[in-house]
């Protein structure tokens, strides 16, 4: 399983008025924050791909903005207090909650579209026949990989004309200490 980082912005209360519009629309009540490989609501940090990251990066479709070495990554952000860095692996084939990962913690499991733009879990509006809204962590994500796989499954079963029920499964893992 190949792991792969990424810095994006964090979304949380401190956003004021986008943060409670997006609680209302959403009905994740119980958020405390929102962590997520979706570009709408947590945006890479490093959007604009440098000659230099070539080397450092994923070459691949909606890919671009992950990169290989975490190393690299960290010596192109200026400041990473404010940030989340998140250590990701796509379509992990078995549960890795339990995955040592030096430095960083497991978060939980997201769904996101083929295209890596939108999570299914927190940014489509819900899919009430096929998961509760409650089944989510404090931080919008999936924290049981079973499930993961059976909603992935039963997302794109359900909703076949729905671009984002075409998904994959994403563990996400956060850096502690910044």
């Amino acid at each position: 399983m190949q792991r792969l980082y990424i810095a994006t912005e964090k979304f949380d209360p401190s956003h004021g008025t986008g943060w409670k519009e997006y609680i209302e629309w959403s009905r994740l009540t119980q958020l405390t924050e929102v962590v997520t490989l979706d570009g709408m609501l947590c945006p890479a940090v490093l959007g604009e791909i440098k000659d230099s990251y070539w080397p450092h990066i994923v070459n691949e479709d909606f890919m671009l903005g992950f990169f290989l070495d975490l190393d690299f990554l960290l010596s192109e952000l200026p400041d990473t207090r404010d940030l989340n860095i998140l250590g990701v692996i796509r379509k992990p084939s078995e549960d890795v909650s339990s995955l040592t990962w030096d430095g960083f913690a497991f978060l939980g499991y997201d769904l996101m579209d083929k295209a890596v733009g939108n999570s299914a879990l927190s940014n489509c509006g819900g899919f009430p026949d096929v998961f509760a809204n409650m089944e989510l962590s404090s931080v919008g994500l999936l924290e049981d990989f079973d499930r993961a796989v059976e909603i992935h499954d039963l997302l794109h079963k359900t909703h076949p004309e729905e671009r984002h029920a075409d998904c994959d499964h994403w563990a996400i893992f956060r850096r502690q200490g910044d």
